[in-house]
């Protein structure tokens, strides 16, 4: 794991948000190219929770053609899989998350590493991280995550009541959507980087307009941890 001055990012996502995986991608790849040791703290976002409803693909779809379309870097593509694949819900997935946050399992540096592999899945592979199996598959892949510990601790029903009780303080004013970004300092921020908006209800036809992305937030982001580890030592 990953020594306890590692820097920590708070990261509030559903693992079915683009615009949270567009984010995360940013800051990932930004401290892969400073070789900078990076922690996120995931923190549950559930969207089918918030709106009682599986996130519809009809949303997730034009997200992903305008994200990847300016970030070809991310390597997604659109469901090719069968329609009856595509993922109803995330909730095993982010419960699979918390889980791995257990030492037995591999704890903060395994969730991390989890979640991006999950991420990757979905939107790159076309993984449906609705079941069990195939989140364990993808586990497996996974350097510091044991998928044996992994998989007895989601038989046990682990993760389920951390994913339901950041469901609820994600209700409080402080965590504005998906990504919420936290980190030391105060730092506090919704959907870093990202101007976009919807040209109408999603439902009736509107589209996505994606009007810009400024990627230079994560590197100051990673300038402010190493400002406030170098302070603190």
């Amino acid at each position: 794991m990953a020594t306890p001055s590692a820097p920590v990012v708070t990261v509030w996502s559903d693992i079915g948000c683009p615009w949270a995986s567009l984010a995360l991608h940013t800051l990932h790849a930004a401290a892969d190219r400073r070789g900078q040791t990076l922690l996120i703290d995931h923190r549950a976002f559930p969207l089918e929770l918030f709106n009682r409803q599986p996130t519809p693909k009809f949303i997730v779809d034009p997200e992903v053609i305008v994200i990847a379309a300016r970030r070809p870097e991310l390597g997604w593509r659109l469901w090719a899989a069968r329609e009856s694949e595509y993922p109803v819900t995330t909730l095993p997935a982010l419960e699979a998350v918390q889980a791995a946050k257990d030492p037995a399992v591999g704890g903060l540096r395994a969730s991390g590493e989890l979640d991006r592999a999950l991420r990757h899945a979905f939107y790159a592979e076309n993984a449906c991280i609705s079941v069990h199996p195939v989140i364990l598959d993808i586990a497996e892949r996974c350097a510091h995550v044991d998928a044996g510990a992994l998989a007895d601790a989601l038989a046990r029903g682990a993760g389920r009541s951390e994913v339901y009780e950041q469901w609820r303080t994600a209700q409080g004013p402080d965590v504005q959507g998906s990504p919420h970004l936290f980190a030391a300092g105060g730092y506090a921020v919704h959907n870093p980087g990202a101007t976009f908006t919807w040209t109408g209800d999603p439902a009736q036809g509107g589209l996505p307009r994606f009007d810009a992305y400024e990627a230079a937030w994560a590197d100051e982001l990673l300038d402010k941890l190493g400002a406030e580890r170098g302070s603190a030592s």
